[in-house]
């Protein structure tokens, strides 16, 4: 992908969707942009969690770890077969792309075996699948009021249970869902 102008370019920044938002499948959700040029954009959905334990994964890879509670979330309907890890900064593995000072994505197997084994980054999340929108899409569904926008925090992204996200990133914002009209912006 190619940088857009960086007055436009959303990479590390929420998607948050509005209730206006007419895909079911993103009802709820917050976004993290990994991601974001003139021709598309790339975000993984940090509120979805899928019905699995990382514990689970790893065992299935056959790494160690298989204790691990945590959830996998369920990244986006794109290539849902697909591991990504956001985490935050410190170790390179073998397919990591830096998308701000703190925040890194991985998406080769290192990453999981480095985490089975105590070793990985002290904040990650797991994700199976992307959310993907093509040259123009994102900007379509901005001007159509789909999403909210924010710059991102990674203290929000790493800290946050999953199923405080959305209200917590609003109210991060000073929205009050109750309050929105059908026209709502971008902070």
């Amino acid at each position: 992908m190619t940088e857009s102008n960086v007055g436009d370019n959303l990479r590390d920044h929420f998607l948050i969707a509005s209730p206006y938002l007419a895909d079911p499948r993103f009802h709820g959700s917050v976004i993290y942009l990994c991601e974001h040029a003139s021709d598309g954009a790339l975000g993984l959905v940090l509120n979805r969690p899928l019905d699995i334990q990382l514990g689970e994964i790893l065992e299935q890879l056959g790494m160690e770890g298989e204790d691990l509670d945590l959830p996998v979330f369920l990244g986006g309907p794109v290539q849902p077969e697909r591991g990504f890890v956001l985490h935050g900064p410190g170790s390179h593995w073998q397919s990591t792309s830096v998308v701000s000072d703190g925040v890194a994505l991985t998406t080769s197997r290192d990453i999981l075996e480095d985490i089975g084994r105590g070793q990985g980054p002290e904040d990650f999340l797991v994700a199976l699948g992307y959310s993907g929108w093509g040259e123009g899409q994102l900007e379509e569904e901005l001007a159509s009021n789909s999403w909210l926008t924010c710059p991102a925090k990674t203290e929000l992204l790493f800290s946050t249970p999953w199923q405080d996200l959305y209200q917590t990133v609003l109210a991060d914002m000073g929205i009050d869902l109750n309050q929105l009209s059908e026209s709502v912006g971008h902070a």
